[in-house]
């Protein structure tokens, strides 16, 4: 027993080691800040202790890193629309061969395709609450969307392969937008075919970052997530079509300036591999799904902004 503890500390001690070097690094910065930049420090500090919030020492030094040293954001004049869903406009199905049809829920705005019955993007936004509202149940039951023509059935993905996978993440809307916004993220509308590995992985962590660590971190952060559809059209019985990836494009705006992430999550995405993987450009998502995200920004920004893959995933 003896040396197995001796082992143990051998590890931890390094680990110590580096958290006290990073942690004396950040106070000896955050000392010959301005009075302004320190409050925002504060509050991204305040949000660190709180460890329901999930973040840990490494993430708060990466992000005052991003803040104050790097060169992923470009200015950009704050542009939300659609009731605070969506930023810099609707997406433009430039070259998306079908008719997009726009749903406005309480917690997130949809665009839906009839032909494919799906959804082929959601937009919404969540923002850093002092304390968060105590969970509630989780609804038991999906809900046919009566504003869609396709009017898919819960009952069309059982025996499938797939499940019912969520665009607008339920817990994340419940927690930001309430009970009633919660229950509509229910809606069929808002589903697509997602290989359990990985609605259960990779997509959940993303789900989980956004729901409590990037709004401590961040303030708010706006989302846009949908499928991706490759040449091979895989259906269900009922017609609706299969995904072959999903995306994300995750925005952060801070004191006049933008900064992006984008991801493409395959079907195949392995949980045990890193997510940094999965990064992508704008530009290629924008080119694998046939829309303009991002319209209504200054034409120089947008290209700025669209064209960087940053190196590791918030």
């Amino acid at each position: 027993m003896p040396a197995r503890k001796s082992r143990r500390a051998r590890r931890v001690r390094p680990l110590l080691w580096f958290n006290a070097l990073l942690l004396g690094l950040l106070v000896s910065w955050y000392a010959f800040q301005p009075a302004a930049r320190r409050a925002e420090v504060d509050q991204l500090i305040e949000n660190y202790l709180e460890r329901e919030k999930g973040i840990d020492l490494l993430d708060l030094a990466w992000d005052l890193h991003q803040l104050y040293a790097s060169g992923d954001f470009v200015r950009a004049p704050g542009r939300a629309s659609d009731g605070g869903y969506l930023y810099a406009g609707l997406p433009r199905p430039d070259g998306f061969p079908h008719a997009v049809r726009r749903l406005v829920n309480r917690g997130y705005t949809v665009g839906y395709s009839e032909v494919l019955e799906n959804p082929v993007w959601v937009a919404y936004r969540v923002q850093d609450r002092e304390e968060a509202p105590p969970p509630t149940a989780r609804p038991d039951r999906f809900v046919v969307d009566l504003r869609t023509a396709a009017r898919v059935a819960p009952e069309a993905y059982s025996g499938s392969g797939y499940d019912r996978g969520h665009l607008a993440p339920s817990h994340a809307i419940a927690v930001h937008h309430g009970d009633e916004a919660q229950r509509e993220t229910f809606l069929m509308s808002n589903i697509v075919p997602q290989r359990h590995a990985l609605n259960a992985g990779p997509w959940k962590e993303l789900e989980r970052r956004i729901a409590t660590s990037y709004p401590g971190r961040f303030g708010e952060v706006w989302v846009l997530a949908g499928p991706v559809f490759g040449p091979a059209r895989e259906a269900l019985p009922n017609g609706t079509v299969v995904p072959e990836s999903f995306f994300m494009i995750l925005l952060d705006e801070s004191d006049g300036r933008l900064r992006a992430l984008g991801i493409i999550l395959p079907q195949s995405a392995d949980a045990a591999r890193d997510l940094d993987r999965y990064l992508v450009s704008i530009d290629e998502i924008e080119r694998r799904t046939g829309f303009d995200f991002l319209p209504d920004l200054p034409d120089g920004t947008e290209a700025a902004l669209e064209a960087r893959i940053p190196v590791r995933v918030w």
